[in-house]
């Protein structure tokens, strides 16, 4: 291995050893807003913190918590962006963490994989392009990446809160 090798798998071991400690810091200051926002509320949960696809993701489990969802994720969307916003006020830099109340969004992933492999058995069959429902960023970005994997492609049209994704036959 030259030294040029050397130094480049050097340099990036340190970058993504810096990116984890950030995460984890990011999830840190999150889990600490959660647990006062939980407290205020009188609500029992626990928080998990994790790093997954290069953000931090905190789930909050136990206690009577479905209320905190919403309608369609509704809640649970707000309670991520304050948590954002509480992330970036202790750091000073844009967060991208995840937030899952009550396996909600691990539920919804399941059921969005699943929509996105029968949408592309249509496109595929019929040889036409299949608009779906509006969805937010988080749902969007399901169906890209399932539509991706199954080798055909996919685009978002139409502006939030009507942005929705189109599933292009192969």
């Amino acid at each position: 291995m030259s030294e040029t090798e050397t130094t480049t798998e050097k340099v990036v071991e340190k970058t993504e050893g810096s990116l984890i400690s950030k995460l984890e810091e990011e999830g840190d200051i999150a889990a600490d807003y959660l647990e006062g926002l939980l407290d205020i509320t009188d609500l029992d949960g626990d928080i998990d913190i994790d790093v997954e696809n290069d953000r931090a993701s905190l789930a909050i489990v136990g206690g009577k918590l479905r209320h905190l969802v919403g309608s369609d994720g509704e809640v649970l969307d707000a309670i991520q962006e304050l948590t954002r916003l509480a992330v970036q006020t202790a750091t000073g830099d844009r967060s991208r963490l995840m937030l899952d109340i009550d396996g909600y969004r691990a539920g919804r992933k399941t059921e969005l994989r699943q929509l996105a492999k029968e949408s592309a058995d249509e496109a595929t069959s019929t040889k036409t392009s299949i608009k779906l429902a509006p969805m937010n960023a988080f749902e969007r970005k399901i169906i890209h990446d399932t539509i991706q994997t199954l080798g055909l492609s996919s685009e978002s049209e139409g502006e939030d809160p009507d942005r929705c994704v189109v599933i292009f036959p192969a």
